[in-house]
């Protein structure tokens, strides 16, 4: 799984000119999904996400998680974040995993962030044409990939 995570003052997504979720401070999460994922790396994703320190204590610096500071998740699915850019110009998405395989840890991943966080998961609609708004916070964006844990 990859993940791009970014620290939000807001953020939301529209599906045909409607807002589907909206978030105020917390976390907008991408996630793309590959044939090699499993659920072990919902797992650790979700460990990492809900625990990452990035939002800022009483002085100033980031100490703090998205759990630590009541915040919320906004998570939506981005197949995108599989391209392969090597070749040419037109980016290939062969890495992407189909939706049969992508859409049960999608589901697993939103039901893992719930639990970690201890709270609702906002979220886009999987495979739905989106409109994707945010403020980011620093700014800070986090490049995770389960494939790479260090």
């Amino acid at each position: 799984m990859r993940a791009v995570v970014q620290r939000v003052s807001q953020a939301s997504v529209s599906i045909h000119q409607n807002i589907h979720a909206y978030i105020q401070k917390g976390l907008l999460v991408f996630v793309g999904i590959e044939d090699a994922d499993e659920e072990e790396d919902v797992i650790w994703l979700s460990n990492k996400i809900v625990n990452l320190r990035i939002f800022d204590d009483a002085n100033k610096v980031p100490n703090l998680s998205v759990k630590d500071t009541d915040g919320d998740i906004l998570l939506v699915s981005q197949f995108t974040l599989h391209a392969a850019t090597k070749k040419g110009n037109r980016p290939s998405y062969i890495r992407a995993s189909k939706p049969e395989k992508a859409l049960p840890l999608y589901f697993k991943l939103i039901d893992q962030l719930s639990r970690d966080l201890n709270k609702k998961i906002f979220t886009g609609q999987f495979g739905a044409d989106m409109q994707v708004s945010l403020v980011n916070e620093g700014p800070i964006t986090i490049w995770i990939d389960t494939q790479q844990k260090e």
